[in-house]
């Protein structure tokens, strides 16, 4: 068996990650020659462990690539459009050419306003929600995004 640790009432056992497991929470283990002892961590580096990273095939990437790449364009332009619609608060958003901007974007738009009341009388809500389009669409499918670098390896 694998000693205990110290004040610890439940014993350590090694996984195949190197870790030690104390019920709840998870600690690295110190091999030695004849033991395995347990160090304790902080709460941040156990959820690190437990999280699991998707393993995308380059198939699956481009294909995630095809939809979200449009998808985040449509919408960077729509908030481009609710923006500058902000400006002008007597448009008649229920006529033809702002609905189309309107109604996609509006319940997300809602459910912001919720945390972020206007600021001076300015709905502020588009611009967070561009700048959060804009910041997935570089983190995703940008230049250098996990997509794209995903769709790039080599089985």
């Amino acid at each position: 068996m694998f000693p205990r640790k110290e004040n610890q009432s439940r014993w350590c056992r090694a996984t195949r990650f190197s870790t030690c497991s104390l019920g709840p929470t998870a600690s690295p283990c110190i091999l030695s020659d004849a033991s395995i002892r347990c160090q304790p961590i902080d709460a941040a580096s156990v959820l690190t462990q437990r999280l699991v990273v998707a393993d995308i095939d380059a198939a699956t990437a481009k294909l995630a690539i095809g939809f979200l790449g449009p998808f985040f364009s449509a919408f960077s332009f729509l908030f481009i459009v609710r923006i500058v619609m902000s400006w002008y608060p007597k448009l008649p958003v229920s006529k033809f050419p702002y609905v189309i901007a309107y109604a996609p974007t509006e319940p997300i738009l809602i459910l912001t306003r919720k945390l972020i009341p206007p600021l001076g009388g300015v709905d502020v809500t588009p611009v967070v929600w561009f700048g959060l389009v804009s910041f997935l669409n570089e983190i995703l499918v940008g230049p250098q995004g996990l997509l794209v670098l995903l769709s790039q390896q080599v089985s």
